[in-house]
């Protein structure tokens, strides 16, 4: 099966040599799962003719924010609405989580909360789940269709799930530890509190649930529609 990447963002150029760009994280993560991958840079205004160009798409996050006045927006969620209508299967992932919320009438605000930063423990669907997350910006009210299956005491909508056609989530299966140090060195500081920042290194070292994770994301692929 051929899973579109959608590109909306770049990890940072000191991470790159050894940590790879979004797409190859997703790679990484989705790995022996049957699927070959395609990347279209939708940042660099690069979208695909047609939601029928892959078997399912997959938006990565990114440093924007979806209610930000960038040229990439408005189509992207032209497309994510065209794919939901074909029953083309989306999964979004942070910035994808909530472009997807966003282009189905959901609504998205910089959190007052503030960050959420390393290793978070959510519920997701009725177990534990402890992922990275890298984010300010939240999902705070889900469009009509959308459920709610995973939540913190942060993050309310942490995953959604719009029956067969869309499943997102608010944390970063793809990035594992050493990705999470390098952005706190190359992005957090000055951005993010240092009392979070912190307390993420605290939790450098506990193990993330990042397969059962990219399990589920690959099930949601693949399953009958």
């Amino acid at each position: 099966m051929r899973i579109g990447i959608l590109q909306t963002g770049h990890a940072p150029d000191a991470l790159r040599a050894e940590h790879g760009d979004y797409p190859d994280m997703f790679t990484r993560l989705l790995a022996g799962q049957g699927f070959d991958f395609v990347t279209h840079d939708v940042e660099a205004m690069e979208f695909p003719a047609s939601p029928h160009d892959a078997g399912g798409w997959l938006i990565t996050g990114s440093r924007h924010g979806v209610y930000e006045d960038h040229p990439f927006i408005p189509p992207l969620e032209g497309f994510i609405r065209a794919a939901v209508d074909a029953a083309v299967p989306v999964v979004g992932i942070c910035f994808g989580h909530q472009i997807i919320a966003r282009a189905l009438g959901g609504q998205v605000e910089k959190f007052v909360g503030g960050w959420s930063v390393g290793a978070c423990d959510y519920r997701i669907e009725g177990r534990p789940f402890r992922l990275n997350a890298w984010h300010q910006d939240q999902v705070i009210r889900p469009p009509d269709g959308a459920e709610t299956i995973g939540s913190n005491d942060f993050c309310a909508h942490a995953a959604l799930i719009y029956g067969d056609r869309a499943f997102s989530v608010q944390s970063h299966p793809e990035f594992d530890s050493g990705f999470i140090a390098g952005l706190m060195q190359t992005r957090g500081a000055g951005l993010v509190p240092d009392d979070l920042l912190d307390a993420a290194r605290a939790r450098l070292d506990l193990p993330t649930d990042s397969d059962a994770m990219a399990a589920r994301i690959a099930r949601f692929f693949t399953e009958r529609r």
